[in-house]
């Protein structure tokens, strides 16, 4: 799928998502990443609506109105409140306020909902799109499966699943057993999130640093394996011996997977966005590749038949 702004402008490589807009990141660190990223050429912003109790989608808002045209815009809904046509409608419409924009690129559904059918929630896609309210529609932290289905039932709404957002990163990587194939099958674009493992793969941890995984005991679960820290420790060695950062390096390897993906890039400040946005600058040669790549495990294949697999 090609994703454009209103006046055509290209998607970016990357995605500027504004999770900690008006919260870890003060509206002055805000506006310097938005403009920051604005400079790197990135052209896709993601915002949704529990983040930062609408702080995030306010300042976007804001910042985002000059360029507005030659800007993809995204939010998200139903994280909360599930996913049937009355809450999702509700939380769009706040959105809507907050964004001070009558019509969104992209909107998303947060998460499945188990307890509504997709019929219900692909049927309110369908009205929002066909009221110019929206222009792509997008699935966030869905497995293949749950894609899958949706894409059938949207063919009945004359709609297609645009694109999707899964989490990967050198230490999660179980998007490409499933995810990333169906996607280039699809064509449903790509816009994975947490490049940085929660902070793991930038390094600051082993250094004695705090953040998203010392704060915060979902993120610390999610990369508290003792693998992760080592291939961490692993990344940042390599880094060291590149003259980079292993943010940069982290970033740059998520960004080269043959699927495309567009990872969405953040930060909660503009000297710890810095890393990030340098991974334009990293020249990802096969061998750099698959030498980050060995420094990870890879996930199974889908399937048992273990000695058929690549």
């Amino acid at each position: 799928m090609s994703i454009t702004a209103p006046d055509g402008t290209a998607i970016s490589k990357f995605t500027y998502g504004t999770m900690q807009f008006g919260d870890r990141a003060d509206r002055s660190e805000s506006q310097a990443m938005f403009e920051a990223s604005i400079e790197a050429g990135i052209t896709h912003f993601d915002t949704a609506y529990v983040y930062t109790e609408g702080a995030s989608e306010t300042l976007l808002g804001e910042f985002a109105a000059k360029n507005r045209d030659s800007l993809i815009i995204a939010t998200k809904v139903g994280y909360t409140g599930g996913a049937g046509r009355d809450n999702m409608l509700a939380q769009f419409d706040i959105s809507r306020q907050r964004l001070g924009m009558d019509m969104v690129d992209i909107l998303y559904l947060h998460r499945f909902d188990p307890a509504t059918e997709l019929k219900e929630t692909l049927d309110t896609f369908a009205t929002l799109k066909a009221e110019g309210k929206i222009r792509y529609v997008g699935l966030s932290n869905f497995a293949a499966w749950q894609v899958m289905k949706a894409v059938q039932i949207a063919q009945n709404f004359d709609l297609s699943i645009d694109i999707l957002q899964p989490m990967y990163n050198l230490v999660k990587r179980q998007a490409e057993v499933e995810i990333f194939p169906m996607a280039q099958d699809q064509d449903i674009t790509l816009t994975p999130y947490s490049p940085l493992g929660g902070g793991l793969l930038t390094g600051k941890y082993a250094r004695g640093g705090t953040g998203r995984l010392s704060e915060d005991d979902r993120y610390n679960a999610r990369y508290g394996q003792d693998w992760m820290r080592d291939c961490a420790a692993q990344l940042a060695d390599l880094a060291d011996a590149k003259n980079v950062s292993p943010a940069s390096l982290a970033v740059a390897w998520a960004a080269a997977h043959p699927a495309s993906p567009h990872p969405i890039l953040s930060a909660r400040s503009l000297a710890q966005l810095r890393p990030s946005l340098a991974a334009t600058e990293i020249n990802m040669s096969p061998e750099l590749y698959a030498e980050i790549e060995a420094l990870s495990q890879r996930p199974a294949p889908a399937t048992d038949r273990l000695e058929e697999a690549e």
